[in-house]
């Protein structure tokens, strides 16, 4: 008899709202947005959502002080000040051109003429003061841009970026109703970039039995966060380097104690040995060959049991694992049916959590939002393909995708804080909508007062892009084929 927990395990190709996996330590409490009331958007929500984030570009000045780039710069030996494109206002171009989706230099450069505040700049240099004042224009020419983004070093960016994530995380900390700590799923992907040299030789093509594609090829591991989609500094090398060893790398720079869920691709002993060493608890997928090994009884339906897992000889000399290496964990095999009318087969889960076992299933049944997450990134925020052309600014370029990505989830959250909802509930791509369209308005408002109005208003509209039901039992109209409309008569024979 199929159950629900059946359907949320059948890998669903929609993304639905969180079912809870524990009660939250602090519930939220809805404040509902009203579409049909009579009174204007700005009214319709509080002038201020968070505790300590006022409106979008303001994340993105109070998480990254200009004094902190500032400090980054004398510790590489550059000075900032007397500069139009300083290194915070280089990554903030950056960024609302990966917000553009197919963003160009000439659009970022027309993102600095309509103006930035003046808290963007430490001593804001003559040619801002004169343009601030009036006096004089700034140059529409993309040269100097495009030499400071190759001059920005990707230290800054990097130490920049796990800096922003740090806060964004600490504000979402004590609403994440997952027992407390955080989650993050795993995933790998690959990336393409341009043929040039220099990428060609770090990341070769792809190959196969037709032979080499064009492309050069980087394979790139991310970690999101499992209830408000935050993503962690990303990890990427050539396709010689596997997922596995760009966990490795990824490891220590997770929060403290996070569960990490990842697919069957992760449920490997080395992947388990390596996180529990860390202290970090894991949900792994095996393979049943793997299962086997470890269950001393045939696989079934309904196992649950403690397992002593460890690994085969191989393992150890490929992994270079210690002669008592052993992980104690938890083997769990559920029978699954899709709804889907395919075929059943049993699920293999092997995990440290000491949790109830219907909880554990559906922490696992979530795993799909990053597959959805990774769609965003490759398809809304055109991360799929890369443009630049040198291995420092593909590192750039990624990373501050990756900012982006998390300038999106953080406005989720909070229309989610307002709203009483999971932050996944919200539509990535309705909200990078938003975000894009009121953005600059906020940036070029002239004072506190307007700032706060621009972004009362957008607020309304990302609580708005909730994403829609489509889980309808009847369709609106009925399925037919629409003839093609017929301009000249039928030939006759």
């Amino acid at each position: 008899m199929e159950t629900d927990l059946d359907k949320r395990l059948a890998f669903p190709r929609r993304v639905e709202a969180l079912p809870e996996g524990r009660p939250s330590p602090s519930p939220l409490r809805p404040q509902e947005c009203d579409a049909s009331s009579d009174s204007t958007p700005e009214s319709r929500l509080p002038a201020r959502l968070g505790t300590t984030v006022a409106d979008v570009l303001t994340q993105y000045e109070q998480l990254l002080p200009v004094g902190f780039l500032e400090e980054l710069g004398r510790q590489e030996g550059r000075r900032q000040n007397r500069r139009v494109y300083t290194d915070r206002v280089v990554m903030w171009l950056m960024v609302m051109q990966r917000l553009q989706g197919h963003g160009t230099l000439e659009s970022g450069v027309l993102d600095l003429i309509r103006g930035l505040p003046e808290s963007f700049w430490l001593c804001p240099c003559k040619r801002i003061r004169c343009a601030q004042e009036g006096k004089a224009v700034l140059s529409d020419n993309t040269g100097s841009y495009n030499e400071a983004r190759q001059n920005l070093p990707r230290q800054v960016v990097e130490q920049g970026f796990d800096r922003v994530f740090q806060g964004w995380i600490e504000q979402v900390q004590a609403t994440v109703p997952t027992a407390g700590r955080q989650g993050f799923f795993l995933d790998g992907t690959t990336v393409r970039t341009p043929h040039t040299p220099e990428l060609r030789q770090a990341y070769p093509p792809a190959s196969n039995q037709h032979g080499e594609s064009h492309w050069p090829v980087l394979r790139m591991l991310v970690a999101h966060d499992l209830d408000t989609g935050l993503a962690l500094r990303p990890e990427w090398d050539s396709q010689q380097v596997s997922e596995q060893q760009l966990l490795e790398r990824l490891l220590d720079r997770l929060p403290s104690e996070a569960i990490l869920v990842g697919d069957m691709n992760f449920g490997v002993f080395s992947v388990a040995y390596r996180a529990t060493q860390r202290q970090h608890p894991v949900l792994l997928r095996l393979q049943l060959c793997r299962a086997e090994r470890i269950c001393p009884e045939p696989l079934r339906d309904a196992i649950d049991r403690q397992v002593c897992w460890k690994p085969t000889p191989a393992e150890r000399r490929k992994h270079g694992l210690p002669a008592d290496a052993y992980v104690q964990g938890r083997l769990m095999v559920r029978l699954v049916r899709p709804s889907d009318g395919s075929p059943p087969f049993l699920l293999a889960l092997i995990t440290t959590l000491g949790w109830p076992g219907e909880e554990i299933l559906q922490l696992y049944g979530k795993r799909w939002f990053i597959e959805t997450d990774l769609r965003s990134l490759k398809s809304t925020l055109e991360l799929e393909q890369l443009t630049c052309t040198s291995v420092g600014m593909v590192a750039k370029e990624i990373n501050l995708a990756m900012l982006t990505y998390n300038l999106v989830r953080a406005t989720a959250w909070l229309a989610a804080q307002t709203a009483g909802l999971a932050p996944r509930t919200f539509s990535f791509t309705r909200v990078r909508n938003v975000v894009q369209a009121f953005a600059p308005l906020i940036a070029q408002a002239r004072d506190e007062q307007e700032a706060q109005q621009i972004h009362a208003k957008m607020m309304y509209y990302v609580c708005r892009a909730k994403i829609r039901n489509r889980n309808r039992k009847q369709k609106s109209y009925p399925r037919a084929v629409w003839g093609r409309p017929r301009v000249h008569p039928k030939r006759k024979a």
